[in-house]
């Protein structure tokens, strides 16, 4: 793979959902959820992943309030993020995510997925959205909107 590769990640402390996406096809894809235990992510799975899909930089999400404050989660995110950084010396781009978990859910409501079976997938969902929104702006295509 090119360095045109990019692999994205939304964080969380027990699954991190994880898509592909290329700024040649400028489309992200969810392809895994990783398991986490006590906020630690199963690095063999990251690694395969990494192995696999050779990406030139990282995304990772980052949780923020709409006040543009901080919380805990913006801040094991970021954490994630420097980890991915220092184990794989990949760039590593953090990107907000504020509203790619109700985007998310929101396709899956319209696309009739049962809402039991709505968690397994948003996670995924939610790095796609992540990363989609990440090569738009790369692309000079799209931008973050305000509402």
């Amino acid at each position: 793979m090119t360095a045109n590769t990019y692999l994205g990640f939304d964080f969380g402390k027990k699954h991190i959902g994880v898509a592909v996406g290329g700024t040649a096809s400028r489309l992200a894809q969810a392809i895994a959820t990783v398991t986490a235990r006590n906020e630690l992510p199963d690095w063999d799975h990251i690694s395969r992943l990494i192995e696999e899909w050779r990406p030139g930089a990282l995304v990772v999400g980052l949780p923020l309030n709409m006040d543009d404050s901080e919380n805990d989660m913006t801040r094991a995110a970021k954490k994630f993020g420097n980890r991915l950084r220092a184990r794989y010396n990949l760039p590593v781009h953090m990107v907000d995510e504020r509203l790619t978990s109700v985007a998310a859910k929101n396709v899956l409501k319209e696309a009739g997925i049962p809402a039991r079976q709505h968690k397994s997938r948003l996670d995924r969902l939610a790095a796609q959205t992540i990363l989609q929104a990440f090569l738009d702006e790369q692309a000079g295509t799209g931008h973050a909107s305000d509402h």
